[in-house]
């Protein structure tokens, strides 16, 4: 529910590819840190498939009567990740992560998700339209399952590097407790 900054690099040398990801809240507390190593064990012009690894660091801010504690967490996550290209611009994904918690008290699970893209649709000559559709699982440990859909649709000017998309996550079934609920944001990209 807060505004964050968010930075993705890709670095890529051959079949491999490492493709950090970071998250920070305005007041520059971490909120999470992903370091995604991928192998690309399949690259047509139609297919890919790739695996990767992911030693990543979640953290989560405890306050106490008199300090504030900021608590990392480490977690390995295993990928397998498939993506069909209709056109270069156009594909679906499937995608399984295997997640682990390495720290005493945290969780495990699996997700997966079924992704489709649509981007640089043209609107008129110089605005480009993309379109996201996500349906995902997530089954972790303490019963924390459930379904979601989470629609993204993206607005940029062509030769310009911004852009403004807006994106929502909705459950369709859920045991999470709190309940999740709808959530969306919205949020400025800058690309290199």
């Amino acid at each position: 529910g807060k505004p964050a900054v968010v930075a993705t690099i890709g670095l890529a040398k051959g079949r491999f590819s490492f493709d950090p990801n970071l998250a920070y809240g305005l007041d520059m507390k971490p909120w999470y840190v992903d370091s995604w190593l991928h192998y690309m064990i399949v690259d047509k012009p139609v297919f890919k498939l790739r695996t990767g690894v992911n030693f990543s660091m979640y953290f989560s801010e405890y306050k106490l009567p008199d300090k504030e504690i900021l608590q990392g967490e480490r977690y390995l996550a295993l990928e397998l990740a498939g993506f069909y290209y209709f056109t270069p611009g156009s594909y679906i994904s499937v995608l399984y992560w295997n997640d682990n918690g390495l720290e005493p008290g945290t969780i495990s699970g699996h997700y997966l998700s079924l992704a489709g893209e649509r981007s640089e649709i043209r609107i008129g000559r110089y605005v480009l339209l993309s379109a996201n559709f996500q349906i995902f699982y997530i089954g972790y440990d303490g019963n924390n399952d459930g379904l979601f859909i989470s629609p993204k649709i993206s607005f940029s000017v062509r030769n310009i590097p911004f852009s403004v998309f807006i994106q929502a996550t909705q459950p369709i079934k859920s045991n999470i407790s709190p309940f999740p609920g709808f959530k969306w944001n919205i949020g400025l990209s800058y690309t290199l």
